[in-house]
């Protein structure tokens, strides 16, 4: 768990008003005892999680990928190719939704925005550091123009089939 307390009370005050903003269809879905709270969340996503990405073309349609995820305070990064086709929609249209599902036993939903870094970014170097002490080595030993997206979420929900099973810590 990297998150600092004022992350995990955003990440806590962002998925109370995302389920409260929800339609009568998700909530009748993802109830008080299936709803995760940031810190089981943060328990639950240590380490790298295949996360589905959905970005847009010029022409508006829908595409989805995926990638290795990492859950760092409180949101969502992953790191690709500059050539990469989400890569360029993203840096073009920074509009994504990512989800992560493990099977029925829990998901997370977001959307927001992807924030675009670029290796001569200054704040690469701690997504850096990160993907070398996770995988042993750089994503710059990986191919040309690495780059890391981090989300910026402005609506997130957290599902577990029965979230008492999720520890807190």
């Amino acid at each position: 768990m990297r998150e600092t307390p004022d992350e995990l009370d955003a990440l806590q005050r962002l998925l109370d008003m995302s389920i409260s903003s929800s339609g009568a269809h998700l909530t009748g879905i993802v109830t008080d005892p299936r709803r995760l709270s940031a810190r089981q969340l943060v328990a639950a996503l240590t380490g790298m999680k295949v996360l589905v990405v959905a970005t847009t073309t010029a022409a508006g349609e829908p595409r989805t990928s995926c990638v290795d995820g990492h859950f760092l305070h409180g949101t969502w990064m992953f790191g690709t190719a500059a050539a990469a086709h989400k890569a360029r929609h993203l840096r073009a249209r920074p509009a994504l939704s990512v989800t992560h599902a493990d099977g029925e036993r829990m998901a997370l939903f977001t959307h927001g925005y992807g924030e675009y870094i670029t290796a001569q970014d200054p704040r690469f170097q701690p997504f850096d550091e990160y993907f070398i002490a996770h995988y042993g080595s750089s994503p710059r030993d990986w191919g040309p123009d690495p780059v890391f997206v981090q989300v910026r979420p402005t609506w997130m929900v957290g599902y577990a089939m029965n979230a008492a099973d999720f520890p807190t810590s």
